[in-house]
């Protein structure tokens, strides 16, 4: 999948399954990644049970924003980034 996907606006849905999510309806967000990341750091875990991310007419499932969770924070390791805050150097 293309990760430029990410910065597409995304629409999360979430719940204990997939009935529940579609009727609870979605919670939007400016950019896919940013759905991502709360779906797997702030939401409940059983919430994940039946998530979806719909970003334009693509619909994920709960295995591929795991996959896709797992590459944001890869990405941000490896670039120096922790938590989503920049790192400051040490100043001599």
């Amino acid at each position: 999948m293309n990760i430029q996907i990410l910065n597409a606006p995304g629409a999360l849905f979430l719940g204990s399954d997939s009935a529940t999510a579609l009727a609870q309806g979605p919670r939007h967000f400016r950019t896919a990644a940013g759905a991502v990341r709360f779906a797997m750091e702030q939401a409940a875990p059983v919430s994940l049970h039946g998530a979806m991310l719909k970003i334009g007419d693509r619909t994920l499932g709960p295995q591929h924003i795991r996959l896709l969770h797992r590459g944001l924070t890869t990405s941000r390791a490896e670039s120096g980034h922790a938590g989503g805050r920049r790192q400051e150097r040490a100043r001599s």
